[in-house]
């Protein structure tokens, strides 16, 4: 069933979008912003994401088995960005995300450890700023998993980068989640065509679980 009507289909089609990305031998995962101030409700940034929250530790589950390593990232501020960063201006509510405060911690439910990697960040994009390029190619990484929050700001930026940066990627549905369906069904119509293979939490966990 089409999501935006035939007419939208057959113009992408017919510009050559979509075709499915080569998947590689070395995949990590990298669980954008999955903290407590997106996933919890309680804070201007955050939505209930109980399900998206469940299916990425599903996943991430599944990563240590197949040596699989998984990267977090955080999102936070200190009090002199907080004046600074023009970001927040645009997006007041962000300011809750204060370093050193809980709503940049990790949500509690995923299964991060110190085997895995963190990473704190300022922009949309896990890449931009931030040593994630240098990360994945230190660990020989050929393929970029893009799970987290929100599907329409940091996930797309970060599957946009991380396409951009030479990496096929790859965004299990069931593992994004956004404040509102519109923009996130959009964004994820718009990384199907151009940037990653939008996929589906038992495709991903057969990829993961093949590569043992």
């Amino acid at each position: 069933m089409s999501v935006h009507g035939s007419s939208t289909d057959a113009t992408y089609e017919r510009a050559g979008f979509g075709a499915p990305v080569r998947r590689g031998e070395r995949p990590a995962i990298v669980v954008v912003d999955l903290t407590k101030g997106f996933t919890d409700p309680a804070y201007p940034t955050g939505a209930d994401l109980t399900e998206v929250v469940e299916a990425t530790s599903r996943l991430v589950a599944a990563a240590a088995p197949a040596d699989v390593p998984v990267v977090y990232t955080t999102i936070g501020y200190t009090p002199a960005e907080m004046d600074t960063v023009v970001w927040l201006d645009k997006a007041p509510g962000m300011r809750a995300l204060a370093v050193g405060s809980e709503a940049v911690e990790i949500d509690a439910r995923l299964p991060y450890s110190d085997a895995d990697h963190l990473i704190l960040k300022k922009g949309a994009s896990a890449f931009f700023g931030t040593g994630l390029a240098a990360l994945l190619a230190s660990m020989s990484v050929d393929t970029v998993i893009v799970c987290g929050a929100t599907t329409s700001g940091c996930v797309r930026a970060t599957a946009v980068d991380a396409l951009q940066s030479g990496y096929p990627v790859l965004v299990p549905r069931e593992c994004v989640g956004d404040r509102a369906a519109g923009p996130a069904e959009a964004n994820l119509f718009d990384i199907q065509a151009k940037y990653g293979d939008v996929v589906s939490l038992d495709d991903a966990l057969a990829y993961v679980g093949g590569l043992k």
